[in-house]
């Protein structure tokens, strides 16, 4: 029997992907708060832990963006210096 879709369901990453970084992250916050209180029943902990798992992959990409823009020193060969993108394992 297929799952009936309600509205909470209906696009959760575009949700997401919506909110800046910090926003992600206070929400974040907040969820794992619930979670150790012991806070709510079992299908609100499974719909906390879901929504918390898409707001770490989240800040995990916004991290990885900020990191992209950041730039490193480079010293040339002969010895002149300048700010490069840093490249990104």
């Amino acid at each position: 029997m297929a799952k009936e879709p309600n509205v909470k369901d209906a696009a959760p990453e575009a949700d997401v992907a919506r909110l800046s970084f910090e926003e992600a992250l206070a929400e974040l916050e907040k969820i794992v708060r619930q979670l150790e209180g012991g806070q709510g029943g079992l299908e609100q902990a499974i719909d906390a832990y879901q929504r918390g798992v898409l707001l770490k992959r989240h800040c995990e990409r916004k991290l990885a963006e900020a990191q992209a823009k950041i730039e490193q020193i480079a010293i040339g060969p002969d010895g002149s210096v300048t700010a490069e993108p840093m490249k990104l394992a």
